[in-house]
């Protein structure tokens, strides 16, 4: 009897249909399965699996949780209670977090080396803590959830600019004040990298750089443009590189707010003459923040191309709309054109083909904009808007203005 296959018609039908509330649920891959031979085979298409190329999958978009009716997402039971509060009373050492902040919000790399911060405290032990070092003005709310024990806000119009005299200065009061085990920040080019490289030489340490699996023992780091791996020691600086850990989503911290002793000065030999206005399409596609794509759903593109600079977003297409000569070969957004990583991507009648998802897959937020509630692009989307692309540009061209109009008459 045990030799006998059953089959489960009902589970069949709901693997076919892609648009059944529990297909997602169902055809969510497994981490680990045991095979015929009795060995365990794992899934390197699974989350949070951290492949033999360092590339580690977290599923920050929540698109493996089951889908409910309409094509909403279930919440996690996390959201949904209290999250139990992690205090440490007297910290033993301190672990300092130096995070982008980009936009004057944590970004999911940020969160990243913060989670990488306790998993250094749960792995070396003793009551530490993870402080985070803030420079300028920002509205970002999620401090305690993200990981945060304690708080340092240095703010001023000095911390608003281009200063890295300065805030090398202010960690340097940092270390001297509290002296941490280790440093943390973002290995990228929104400004951990460069202020990193500068405190390391002044600390006389020599830091890790896009390293992405730290233990207390030793790190391994990326190396050749991330084609070899390098395995040294941990020193007491670390460059991260994103997803290097999972973030903090179980506990909530008291981000409890610390201040410097005395008062920093550096003697600056650069000027921050602020910010010079330009063409967001003369902005390298791989490089855009916020990037408005087209597909073959757009009918209108004069109304398009007035909606992306309305937005003051670079332009984008897929292949469809650039092989239908509506846009260039080099806005073509996707693995056959380029690999984007911008922190907004809006889509605008695409359907998302696989090549074009592989192509945005490290953006951070994506916005879709179809009338087909069932495509790709939705189910890959944060944020989707069902309905005719004209009329949503359109009403979007009209808030902004009103917002700018707003502006100026406040101003006025």
């Amino acid at each position: 009897m045990s030799e006998i296959l059953r089959r489960d018609p009902r589970a069949e039908w709901i693997a076919r249909n892609r648009l059944h509330p529990q297909h997602a649920a169902m055809m969510m891959p497994a981490g680990e399965s045991r095979g015929p031979s009795g060995l365990i085979r794992r899934n390197p298409h699974a989350v949070g699996f951290i492949g033999p190329n360092g590339i580690r999958r977290i599923d920050r978009m929540n698109v493996g949780m089951p889908t409910l009716r309409g094509g909403q997402r279930a919440v996690s039971a996390v959201q949904t209670t209290l999250l139990p509060l992690h205090r440490v009373e007297q910290p033993d050492y301190y672990i300092a977090v130096v995070p982008d902040m980009v936009g004057g919000r944590l970004s999911d790399h940020d969160r990243d080396v913060l989670g990488q911060a306790h998993a250094l405290i749960r792995e070396i032990g003793g009551a530490g803590a993870v402080l985070a070092v803030v420079f300028g003005e920002h509205r970002e709310q999620g401090f305690a959830t993200a990981g945060v024990d304690r708080l340092l806000e240095l703010s001023g119009d000095g911390y608003q600019a281009y200063a890295p005299e300065l805030r090398v200065a202010a960690l340097s009061e940092v270390e001297r004040q509290f002296a941490p085990r280790h440093w943390l920040l973002p290995d990228s080019v929104a400004g951990g990298f460069e202020l990193g490289c500068r405190l390391a030489a002044r600390l006389g340490e020599r830091p890790a750089t896009q390293a992405w699996r730290v233990d207390a023992a030793q790190s391994v780091c990326r190396g050749a443009g991330g084609s070899i791996d390098i395995t040294r020691a941990t020193p007491r600086m670390l460059l991260l590189a994103a997803e290097c850990a999972d973030p903090v989503d179980e506990t909530r911290h008291e981000a409890l707010p610390v201040q410097l002793q005395q008062a920093v000065n550096a003697a600056t030999r650069i000027r921050d003459d602020g910010q010079v206005a330009v063409d967001p399409n003369a902005v390298a596609l791989a490089e855009a923040e916020f990037i408005l794509s087209a597909g073959n759903g757009v009918q209108d593109w004069t109304l398009f191309h007035q909606c992306a600079e309305a937005l003051g977003a670079t332009e984008g297409a897929s292949r469809v709309a650039v092989d239908d000569g509506h846009m260039p070969r080099q806005r073509q957004v996707g693995a056959t054109g380029t690999w984007v990583t911008a922190r907004v991507y809006v889509a605008v009648g695409i359907s998302g083909a696989i090549q074009h998802l592989q192509g945005i897959g490290q953006c951070d937020k994506v916005i879709a904009i179809n009338t087909d509630a069932g495509c790709d692009m939705v189910k890959r989307a944060a944020l989707s808007v069902i309905g005719d692309s004209s009329e949503i540009m359109a009403q979007l061209i009209r808030l902004v203005r009103e917002h700018h109009q707003g502006e100026f008459e406040h101003a006025a």
